[in-house]
Order: structure tokens, then sequence, then C-alpha cells
């Protein structure tokens, strides 16, 4: 998965591209002065615009390595989307008023196209305001805010300190809006399978529990504090004294606001617990609920594609790797049939590490390894390289869930802070050896770390492009990177590459479970069935996942359509192109493009196989 992206409305992830030289070089001299001049302008509104909005999100203000609003958190109330969508639709009116479409450039065409539709999908999801999951255990709000706060925010000065104590009771108001928005919801119809519930409350028991709030061990937030204060104290910034005042302004912060916050969370989860449904069931039982998943469907994918549409390329897609691994079975000399390799994998002791923290650590160990292996080889396929570092960790203790999905979390544009690939390593049996190198290239490089990190660090275009996100471009070029590994001479073990094949048909199995519950009816248990079937995948993975999909409706299901997408445009340029074709070239045009909506991004390439051609 990509960065904390859609916790908020602002994104959090994006990239961007500069126009080909051949592009411009098509056109008269008269016409490229005439879309510069535009361009020029159209794009000084972008950068003036971005910053308006990034006053929306002190949280992004920091995720992208700034200090204003340092104390601050977001608004997440109701009136406070209201307040950004009327902002939204100001601007993208000013903006129809003020430029000339066609006198830009393709490029600021491109930023044009991009606000337009992210008005167009702010507006679709209106009605469904009260069709969402406030809160839920898949990296919820409540298990995000002191992720954030121990990871995020840095703190180098007194000054960072105080602001760090300061959001420390602003969590405590973002988490009462947020159970208003709950209640609301509720009220409506809408509330989230009851093991979502049983999530929110035991993560947010446990970000409550030790000191300062009992008697037990130091909890993460609090030994967060404490070292936060003593790097003051070893830099000179403060002395022992005034740590200590601070340590006791936090402790305050903490007992008074954050933990009574989240004891209301916990209180209301808990007494609405008896209206919630044990067996869960997809969005579409829900009042309005299939009109929601349709909307969802489009808001995640970027395209128009039906349930229907989307069910039966995944139930295509099942069938053609489950050949490809009977393919892998048969070399590695098996004796059975495929649903028995499944089992041998899912089961053999061959293909785990140990269960505890020593096998953790091997884990982490080994997908350095893969990531360190295959970034030498980055300069033979792109042209185009990040600069920012990466990291592997294992999730905090607090949010760590037994076969939850690894996850990437973006560093700064800056390089101050390195992007991060979290994996979840509570329950060793979940996490088998095979699929471990496909992973890291996923969350690592080539995949999520090299797309966001070239996004933010690219120049020359409006801000706003930089740190745009959208779920079926970030994941189809995750699950596209895969692919591209093996290429780069990835998956020598074929176990190996019976993971990554375990992978791409775990993307496909989404295709049919997601719209199998939330259209379809399907029950947890049919899902869980289909995917067990399916898949050498262990069970406590697979039932994660399903939990998930029910909780995100539509998002499992980006996956798989966006890398179609780019594959689909990659034959077609090498079709095209025939010897013009050049890889480095197309990974540019699709990273340097930024991260936009499929159709956005099929324009782009057509246009670069066009100027290609011609040069």
């Amino acid at each position: 998965m990509t960065k904390t992206a859609l916790l908020f409305s602002t994104a959090l992830l994006g990239l961007t591209f500069s126009t080909p030289a051949a592009v411009l070089a098509t056109q008269p001299a008269s016409v490229v002065q005439t879309a510069e001049t535009e361009t020029d302008r159209i794009n000084k509104w972008f950068d003036e615009k971005y910053e308006e909005e990034l006053k929306f999100s002190p949280i992004e203000q920091t995720y992208i390595g700034r200090k204003t609003d340092y104390g601050m958190i977001d608004d997440f109330s109701d009136a406070g989307a209201d307040r950004q969508l009327a902002w939204l639709r100001n601007a993208v009116a000013e903006m129809k008023s003020r430029f000339d479409y066609v006198k830009l450039s393709p490029e600021a065409k491109t930023s044009y196209d991009i606000w337009s539709y992210n008005l167009k999908q702010a507006e679709a999801g209106l009605p469904f305001r009260t069709n969402r999951y406030v809160l839920h255990q898949h990296n919820g709000l409540q298990s995000f805010f002191p992720t954030f706060l121990i990871n995020t925010h840095k703190v180098e000065t007194e000054a960072d300190m105080l602001g760090f104590i300061q959001r420390l009771s602003g969590v405590a108001t973002a988490l009462d809006q947020l159970l208003v928005r709950a209640q609301t919801n509720a009220a409506a119809g809408t509330r989230a399978p009851r093991f979502a519930y049983e999530g929110v409350i035991d993560q947010s028991t446990k970000i409550i529990s030790g000191a300062p709030f009992d008697d037990g061990e130091p909890s993460a937030i609090w030994t967060a504090t404490e070292e936060k204060l003593q790097g003051l104290v070893d830099s000179g910034a403060i002395d022992e004294a005034r740590a200590a005042a601070l340590r006791e302004q936090a402790r305050a912060a903490l007992t008074s606001a954050f933990a009574p916050a989240y004891q209301r969370i916990i209180a209301w989860y808990e007494a609405d617990m008896a209206n919630t449904d044990a067996s869960p069931k997809g969005v579409g039982a829900l009042p309005n609920g299939q009109a929601f998943y349709n909307y969802r469907l489009a808001n995640q994918t970027t395209t128009e594609l039906t349930a229907d549409a989307i069910h039966n390329l995944g139930l295509s897609e099942v069938a053609r790797l489950r050949s490809d691994m009977e393919a892998v079975k048969d070399k590695v000399g098996f004796d059975g049939d495929l649903k028995a390799f499944f089992k041998y994998i899912r089961e053999d002791d061959r293909f785990y590490f140990s269960d505890d923290d020593a096998g953790a650590d091997q884990y982490i160990a080994a997908a350095k390894v893969h990531i360190d292996a295959i970034k030498k080889l980055l300069p033979d396929y792109f042209g185009i390289l990040p600069k920012a570092d990466l990291e592997v960790r294992r999730v905090e203790s607090f949010r760590e869930q037994d076969g939850a999905a690894q996850h990437y979390r973006s560093g700064t544009p800056d390089g101050s802070r390195p992007g991060i690939y979290y994996a979840h390593l509570s329950d060793m049996r979940a996490m088998p050896i095979p699929t471990l190198e496909v992973i890291a290239y996923h969350e690592g490089l080539p995949g999520h770390h090299m797309q966001i990190s070239i996004a933010q660090e690219l120049t020359g275009i409006p801000t706003f492009r930089t740190q745009a996100g959208y779920t079926a471009y970030s994941e189809g070029w995750g699950l596209y990177s895969e692919t591209l590994a093996k290429e780069m001479g990835g998956y020598q073990d074929p176990y190996s590459e019976f993971g990554r094949l375990t992978s791409e048909i775990w993307r496909a199995i989404r295709l049919v479970v997601d719209t199998g519950m939330h259209s379809k009816g399907w029950t947890e248990e049919q899902a869980v069935a289909y995917f067990l079937e399916n898949s050498s995948i262990p069970e406590a993975a697979v039932r994660s996942e399903v939990r998930r999909y029910l909780v995100n409706p539509g998002q499992a299901t980006s996956y798989k359509i966006g890398m179609i997408k780019i594959l689909e445009l990659r034959a077609r340029a090498k079709e095209q192109l025939g010897d013009k074709f050049d890889i480095r070239a197309f990974h540019d045009v699709v990273l340097g493009g930024g991260a936009l909506p499929l159709g956005i991004l099929e324009q782009r390439v057509d246009q670069w196989i066009a100027a290609t051609k011609a040069g």
C-alpha cells in the first residue's frame, strides 16, 4: 500500500511530468510562445492555490517537511469538509474564468484537467457522506494519530516540543469530531462490521495503556515523548529543569485531553456494539449502498468499469494466473495438484522464519537484501531516479496486527525524512518467505518508494502535482513493478517466482471478492473460501485482507485495474514505436507524468508515442 493517502481530503502523494521538447517542437513557434505565456500564468496560480489548500491540513504540512501550523491538527468535522469543498468549487470556477485552455501547454492542460477531475470526484462523493465508515480496524485514524506524532512530528527545538504537546490536545478535538461523524452515520444506518468496532476498541485501548495513563510499562506515545525531550537535552536546546516542566505539560495533555478522548471512543463503540451485525455484509446491503459502491469503484479505479465488468475480469485473471502457477509447481517437481501445493506452501515450516523477534529481524534483513540488489539495476530501466533514502521497519506494537498488509509511508520532498516500508510481523506464520521478495519490490524499489520519491523531487511544474494521489495509478504502479522486477533479474528461486504469482493472483482475487461482497451479496466466509481456494496465502492474512475490503469498499480493485492499464499502454507503445521503443523513456513518461487518473495517463502516453514517432 501507499503512504497515508486517503486519510484526508488533501492528497498525500503525487508526481509530475515536464512536457517533452518533441511535443512542443511539433507546434508553430507563435503557438509555443502563446502557450508558454498562458502556462506561466496558470502555473503561478496553481502554486498560489496549493498554498491556500495546504492551510486546510497542518498534518499534510508536516508530511512534506514544513513546520508551519506545527501545533495544529486538521479539522475532521463535516463543517470542515464543507469549507474545503466550497473552496475547491470557487477555485475551479476561478480557473475556468481566468485561463484559456486552448492556449495552455500540454502539461498545463493536464494540470487543468486534474483540478476539474478532483472537483467532479468531490461532488460525486457528497451524497454518500453518511455511507462511510469513519473509524475501523484497518489503518484507522485512531491509530494514525499516535503513529504520526511518534514518527513524523520531529522535535529539534523547544518550539517543536511545544507544538507536539499542543497536538496531543489537538488529537482529542479531532477524535471528538470523528466520533460525532460516526454517530451521525450510525443514525443513518451505516455501521462498520462488528469486527471493525472490536478493532477500534482494541487499538484505542492499547494506545492509552501504560504510563502515564496507568502504572504499567511506558506507552508508545509516552516513550516517544521522553525520547523527544531527551533529544533536546542532549543537543543543548533545553536544560533538565525545562525538560521536567515540558514533561509535566505533556503528561497533563495526555491524561486530561488525549486519553479521555480515546475513552469516549471506546465507550461509544462498546455501547453501540449491540447494533452491529456479527456477520458482516458488504456496503451494498446498507441504505443507498449500491449507488455508494458504484461511486467507490469509479473513485478508486478512476474508470467507468462496472462491478460486473470488474468481477468478470477478476475471474479471467485468476484462471490465467492459476495456469502459470501450475507451471511453477511442475518445475519444482511437486507431486500433487495445485490445491495440495497451496497447502504445502501455506503449512510447511521451510517457508517461514521463526515466530518470534528473531524471525521478524530475519524478515526485515532479507527484505533489505532484495531492495539493495534491485537498486543497482535501476539505471538500466529508468532515466529518472529517486534521491530519497528508504528504510524497512516493523510496525509499532500498538497498531501491529496479525496478517495485516505491509504498507509504505513517504518521506519528505527534501529527503530529510526517508520513505518507510512497514511490515506487520506479530505473526510470522502469516508472512511466508516466498512472498517476501515481491512485497519488498512493491513497497520499496522499484515500487512505491521510487514512484512517490520521484514525484516529490520533480521540479518545474505546479507544486500540487508533486503531492497528488490516485490509488489506481499508485497501486497499479506498485503491482506493475512486481512484474518489472522479474525482467530486472528478480525471483531467481522458483518459490519466489511462485510468490510473485501469488501476489498477482491476490490482486486478481480482490476483483472477484470485493465486488462479490459489496455488489453480489457474498458473505465473509464465501470470500475467504474463494481466496484460500486460489492462493497459498496463509488463512490469517486472508481473513485480515477480506476484512480490509469490507471496511474500505472498492479500494482493493484499484491495484489490478491500474496494472492492467500500464501494461496495456506499454504494449501499445512497443507495437507502435517498434525499434524506437525505449523502456527507460516509457517509465520516465509514466512516472514523470504524475499520479494521474488512468484516462489522463493514457492521453499522456499516447501524446508521447506521437511525439516519438514524429521525432
